[in-house]
């Protein structure tokens, strides 16, 4: 006997025509819909800069340094005395 169950595959009959359906129905809900979301994508871009700064700063906790701790007086490296 076989104990091992078989994984249906991505690219069986039946996925490939569900593939097919999602696809149609995702042309004619964007073609249908298109001024509804052109309307909105300024807002969407509006309401995306507080996210993008959030997530591209990476908050403002001093993660940009170069690993010193101490400071140096302007002009000396650290390590000259």
């Amino acid at each position: 006997m076989n104990n091992q169950q078989q994984r249906p595959s991505r690219f069986s009959a039946a996925n490939i025509a569900l593939y097919g359906f999602l696809a149609i129905g995702a042309f004619y809900l964007i073609a249908e819909h298109r001024a509804h979301l052109l309307g909105w994508l300024p807002w969407i871009i509006i309401l995306a800069c507080p996210l993008l700064h959030v997530f591209m700063h990476g908050g403002h906790g001093g993660r940009g340094g170069d690993g010193n701790s101490s400071a140096s007086p302007p002009g000396r490296s650290p390590h000259q005395h």
